[in-house]
């Protein structure tokens, strides 16, 4: 299966451009999902359409579904939410307080996680289009592989193993002081049930030949500077951007001179974003006369957008982390474009590389070959923060 992820700033678009890349799939003939994981849904606004947690038929070889969490949780974490329910109604709250709040923060990204993997599983779909949520939830969505995986080897699991010997004896004193039960076995086990789940998409969503980000930006200062952070961010984590859309590019024939001092900023930011981008392809689309609403708008977009080509199509393949080896001495090198070096942190704790940019880390585990090495050295090179190993007895 091909997963094609479209995220971006709020409000650049990426909707629309997700759903007229689903359009495009379909005419080619792959059955394609266009999935919206964004709590504020919009796909179906694009569309003009009723969709639904369930994939709805919206042409021929073309679905659409917006993922609703709560079924979600219903659904695969069914006694978790009981539990959850069970403690918030024990402390005060009515049942559909208590229902509502038994989502708690982080859990839509998860369940998006979860959805991808279902989906790749049962392969009833060619194409899997992402129209995730805003760059920095997208990015907490991308991250959730390796920082739950931290999280569950070192504290859930000892925990889960504590819990199921001490209920027995915890139990009878328990309950009637607080008012409701310890978690049982079942509930203990969900969260380590979707971590593995988790795991193992992590390496669909690293195989820069399967999984693509496709970052939609505008040419507009902010938005441009989020774009670019994503950007590191993402090559952070591992995965690829291989695409970059440009969208709403006020037209060369519009001449009003109200729009004359927007033309010339967006003329600076598009340069800036075919250099800062650099070697990735930026495709650039017009800001339209008309709201992209409806199958007609988005097929004019798609036409934009693709003409002859086939969007499933690797366009840049990107490498952002890579093993060098020379006379016995090892490299690890990963690409943080427009990432100064005095922005980076690096530690390194047992056979883990952890790696600090602003509010993001990551822990990468290191192969065998680097992990009874220290790291002896960092610099900056060509966008890629390269990091030399050593033995410590030498140095």
């Amino acid at each position: 299966m091909r997963v094609i992820l479209m995220t971006g700033k709020g409000g650049v678009g990426k909707t629309s451009v997700a759903a007229a890349t689903g359009l495009r799939c379909a005419e080619l003939g792959y059955r394609t999902l266009v999935l919206s994981t964004d709590p504020a849904h919009s796909l179906a606004d694009s569309f003009d359409l009723d969709l639904g947690h369930n994939p709805r038929q919206v042409r021929p070889n073309l679905w659409g579904a917006e993922l609703d969490a709560l079924l979600e949780l219903e659904g695969n974490w069914g006694a978790v939410k009981r539990y959850i329910t069970q403690v918030l109604q024990a402390r005060g709250l009515d049942g559909v307080q208590a229902e509502e709040l038994a989502i708690l923060p982080g859990m839509d990204e998860i369940f998006g996680l979860v959805r991808m993997k279902r989906h790749y599983d049962e392969g009833e779909f060619d194409v899997l289009i992402i129209d995730s949520a805003p760059t920095g939830t997208a990015l907490r969505l991308l991250s959730l592989p390796e920082v739950s995986g931290w999280y569950m080897r070192r504290f859930y699991k000892p925990l889960q193993k504590m819990s199921v010997a001490l209920r027995p004896l915890v139990e009878p004193l328990f309950r009637p002081i607080a008012g409701f039960s310890l978690p049982d076995k079942e509930v203990m086990d969900a969260p380590y049930e979707f971590y593995e789940q988790i795991e193992a998409l992590e390496k669909v969503l690293t195989d820069n030949m399967q999984t693509s980000v496709r970052l939609v930006t505008n040419p507009e200062k902010m938005v441009l500077k989020e774009s670019l952070r994503a950007h590191a961010y993402l090559s952070l984590y591992n995965v690829a951007t291989d695409l970059v859309v440009a969208n709403r590019i006020i037209p060369e024939e519009v001449q009003d001179p109200f729009f004359q001092r927007w033309k010339e900023n967006q003329q600076q930011y598009r340069h800036e974003i075919h250099e800062n981008f650099r070697p990735l392809p930026v495709k650039e689309v017009p800001l339209y006369s008309e709201e992209l609403c409806g199958l007609a708008a988005l097929e004019r977009l798609k036409d934009t957008l693709y003409k002859d080509e086939d969007p499933t199509q690797v366009y840049y393949k990107e490498t952002t982390v890579r093993i060098i080896q020379d006379n016995n001495q090892y490299s690890l090198e990963l690409y943080l474009p427009g990432i100064a070096k005095d922005n980076i942190q690096l530690s390194k704790t047992g056979d883990e590389l952890n790696i600090t940019i602003g509010n993001h880390r990551r822990n990468l585990v290191l192969p065998q070959a680097l992990a009874a090495l220290q790291p002896a050295g960092a610099k900056m090179e060509e966008d890629y923060l390269k990091i030399r190993f050593a033995d410590s007895v030498r140095t």
